[in-house]
C-alpha cells in the first residue's frame, strides 16, 4: 500500500461523507488513510473524533494486529456505506431506507454512551454543560464514533444535495449547502482549477 504522508481529505461539508473520502486520489496515485491500524487513529484524530488520549491508551493497550483488525472493519464499513450513498444520492431519502441500515444500526447498539455534567470556559465565560462521553473499552469502540457520523449524516442531511465531484478521475463526495446548490467540485483549488485550465486550453485550442 502507498506509503501517505499528507493530511487526510475534510471537504465534504460532513463527517459521514469525508469518511467516504477516507480513500482517494489526490494527485495521480490512490491514498487509503485507513489501510492499517496506525492510519485509522491518526485519522480519527484529524476528524476529532477520538479524543487524543483515548487514542494513546487504546493504543498502549492494544495487541499485536489488533488495530489493523479494526481497520480492516473501518474500510468494510465504508465501502458498504459507500454503495449505500451512491444508491440514494441525488434525491431525497424515505423512510424505506430503513432496512439497508441495519448495519449501521447494528453497529450503535453496541456503544457505551453516557452523558456528563462539565464545566465550559468559552470566550471568557464559565458555565455548566451536558456533555456527551463514551467507554472506550476495547480498539472496536474506535467504529463507535463513525458510525454515529453515519448516523448523523443520514439523519440530518438531504440527499439531493449530496454529490460527486465533476473532476475527471476525482472519487471524492460532498453536500451541496451553497445557497443555489450550485458547487460542482471537491475543491476549486484542485478539481475547479484543473477544469478551469482544461477549459482554457480547449478554447485556445478552437481559436486556431
Amino acid at each position: 500500500m502507498v506509503q501517505h504522508r499528507q493530511p487526510a481529505i475534510f471537504i465534504a461539508d460532513s463527517l459521514g461523507l469525508d469518511f467516504l473520502n477516507s480513500i482517494a486520489t489526490p494527485v495521480d496515485t490512490p491514498l487509503d488513510w485507513l489501510d492499517s491500524g496506525d492510519g485509522l487513529l491518526k485519522w480519527l484524530a484529524q476528524a476529532k473524533l477520538v479524543p487524543a488520549d483515548a487514542l494513546d491508551e487504546l493504543k498502549a493497550r492494544a495487541m499485536p494486529g489488533e488495530l489493523d483488525k479494526i481497520a480492516d472493519q473501518a474500510r468494510a464499513l465504508r465501502e458498504w456505506f459507500r454503495g449505500f450513498v451512491r444508491k440514494h444520492m441525488g434525491q431525497p431519502l424515505t423512510p424505506k431506507a430503513l432496512t439497508e441500515l441495519a448495519p449501521l444500526n447494528r453497529l450503535l447498539e453496541r456503544d457505551e454512551a453516557f452523558s456528563r455534567i462539565s464545566r465550559h470556559r468559552h470566550g471568557g465565560g464559565d458555565h455548566l454543560e451536558l456533555k456527551a462521553m463514551r467507554r472506550w473499552r476495547s480498539p472496536e469502540s474506535l467504529l463507535l464514533p463513525i458510525g454515529e457520523a453515519l448516523a448523523k449524516f443520514v439523519c440530518e442531511e438531504d440527499f439531493a444535495d449530496v454529490k460527486a465531484c465533476e473532476g475527471h478521475a476525482c472519487t471524492l463526495v460532498f453536500v451541496d449547502h451553497t445557497r443555489r446548490r450550485a458547487r460542482r467540485w471537491c475543491s476549486m483549488a484542485i478539481c475547479g482549477n484543473r477544469a478551469k485550465q482544461a477549459a482554457h486550453r480547449s478554447r485556445l485550442k478552437n481559436k486556431h
